[in-house]
């Protein structure tokens, strides 16, 4: 894990916020915006796992607004996170790389109750970097207007994953 990266990316995500007239962001919160609140940056929580191929079957993903989006079952990743086996399912969403859309023990709590994402790349030997500590929030956090998918129940880790993006606004 590449520390300053992670901090020059986070940097980076703040400013789009706070700047971009492609901001999720409505206007009136941008002016107060401070930047996201994050978990620190947690090496543990880097995982670099072969992907075991999906069965290219369609996936019906309910939204945040009552809608539906349809992926493609693109593959599946297994790892241990604090001694309990994880299995994830990777999607394609019709753009390049692999959409991971999951829950955890912290969703609700100390992250949005609906679950965060991740875009993976493959490397170039097939395997997947799942680096958790780039987990974000879906856009309908931010602002209204958004039709954002709900993380399957076979994405949801009973363990935590304190890593990434927390609850938005922040508390406290």
């Amino acid at each position: 894990m590449n520390t300053q990266e992670l901090l020059e990316f986070r940097q980076g995500k703040d400013e789009f916020l706070r700047n971009s007239h492609h901001s999720p962001l409505g206007h009136g919160d941008r002016s107060g915006f401070s930047g996201l609140d994050y978990f620190d940056p947690n090496p543990d929580l880097v995982f670099t796992v072969p992907v075991e191929p999906g069965d290219g079957s369609e996936v019906r993903f309910p939204t945040t607004d009552d809608a539906e989006k349809v992926y493609t079952n693109a593959g599946k990743v297994s790892f241990e996170v604090e001694g309990e086996e994880v299995d994830l399912t990777l999607y394609q969403t019709g753009h390049a790389g692999f959409f991971l859309p999951f829950r955890d023990a912290t969703s609700g709590k100390t992250t949005y109750g609906a679950g965060r994402y991740l875009d993976l790349e493959s490397n170039e030997d097939g395997t997947v970097t799942i680096d958790f500590n780039y987990a974000y929030n879906p856009s309908c956090v931010y602002g209204e207007g958004f039709s954002c998918p709900l993380p399957p129940v076979n994405n949801w880790l009973q363990v935590p994953i304190e890593a990434g993006e927390r609850n938005y606004p922040p508390e406290g």
